[in-house]
This record gives C-alpha cells, sequence and structure tokens, in this order.
C-alpha cells in the first residue's frame, strides 16, 4: 500500500479507505493501458515536483467536495424538517390514487401513522357521501393537468369527519406515470 492510501486509510473509515484502495488499483490499470508519451526525458526532480502539485491540487479538490456533500446534506435536513413539519399536510398519490409519500402533519390530520397511510388509496380517506365528487375531480385534474382544489370532507382514522381544503397540483415527467400533489388544510 502506497502512502496516499495508508492516509486514506488512518482518517477516514474502512469503507472509504476499501474505496480508496479500488481507486488505485483502477487507476495503476487505466496506466498500464496508457500508450507512454514519447518526449525529452525530464528529471526525477521536475517529475516529483510535477505529482506533489496535482496530490495538492487533488486534495485540494477533495475538500471542496466534502464541503460541497456537507452543505447538500444541511440544505436536505433543512428541506426534512420543512416538508415534515410544515403547517399543512402534504401527500403525493400515483397515478392510481394510491399514497406514495406523506408528510407528519399529513398523518396527524388523519389520526393515521404514517406508515399506514403509504400505499392506501386516498380516497379511503374521504368521506363516503364526498367520495364520488372526489373521484370525479381527481379524474378531472388527471386529465386536464395543472392546479386544482375543492373542499373535502375527509375521514379520520378514528371516524371523526372534518371538512378540508385540498390544492391538487398534477405533474407529469417524461418517462413516468403522472403524480399528483397534494395539501391539505
Amino acid at each position: 500500500m502506497n502512502s496516499t492510501a495508508e492516509k486514506y486509510s488512518k482518517t477516514q473509515s474502512a469503507a472509504e479507505a476499501t474505496f480508496a484502495r479500488a481507486l488505485l488499483i483502477s487507476a495503476e490499470e487505466k496506466l498500464a493501458c496508457t500508450p507512454e508519451v514519447v518526449g525529452p526525458p525530464r528529471s526525477a526532480d521536475k517529475l516529483l515536483h510535477e505529482l506533489q502539485v496535482h496530490q495538492i491540487e487533488l486534495e485540494m479538490q477533495n475538500e471542496q467536495l466534502r464541503e460541497s456533500q456537507i452543505a447538500l446534506e444541511e440544505s436536505r435536513d433543512r428541506y426534512v424538517d420543512l416538508y415534515e413539519f410544515a403547517p399543512v399536510g402534504y401527500l403525493t398519490l400515483s397515478d392510481s390514487g394510491m399514497i406514495a409519500e406523506a408528510n407528519f402533519t399529513a398523518a396527524t390530520l388523519l389520526v393515521v401513522e404514517r406508515n399506514k397511510l403509504l400505499h392506501h388509496r386516498f380516497d379511503s380517506y374521504v368521506a363516503p357521501e364526498d367520495r364520488d365528487r372526489w373521484r370525479r375531480f381527481y379524474s378531472g385534474v388527471k386529465q386536464y393537468p395543472g392546479s386544482a382544489e375543492l373542499e373535502l370532507a375527509l375521514q379520520r382514522g378514528d371516524g371523526y369527519v372534518f371538512h378540508a381544503h385540498v390544492d391538487c397540483l398534477s405533474i407529469e415527467t417524461a418517462g413516468s406515470p403522472p403524480i399528483m400533489r397534494i395539501t391539505l388544510t
């Protein structure tokens, strides 16, 4: 093992050290397949200097990547907090009306554990007297993508019925079936 791989193994986790070793082996294999460059010979001191400069450049790039990764993780954490604890319930429905995603507030409003919400039809939480109206509305929004809203009677997990304002946004993505984002207030 060379000094760079040893350095990684001392400062990083076992998985990262294994990755560094695999990267080193891959680089050596790639170098072996690269045709030799014919040119004037260079002194060992000059080559050593070039390698040291290149190593410092790589270390600087690595540090920038680590800083970017930390910033992305912090941003993701802020997004998760905003999504989970927003003052409105957020749901994502599949093309078939199944709940694919739900935030903490939606689960709280419906008095259902979040894991029990997922992969269930949203219309099962619509009060029986409003189910036909919901299905017509849902079909219309799927046919004509965009945003729409309605007032709807929802039935919580404990059987209590409450009225909610439901905002829907139908989203189509290339190569995927459309989804619907819903907010409950």
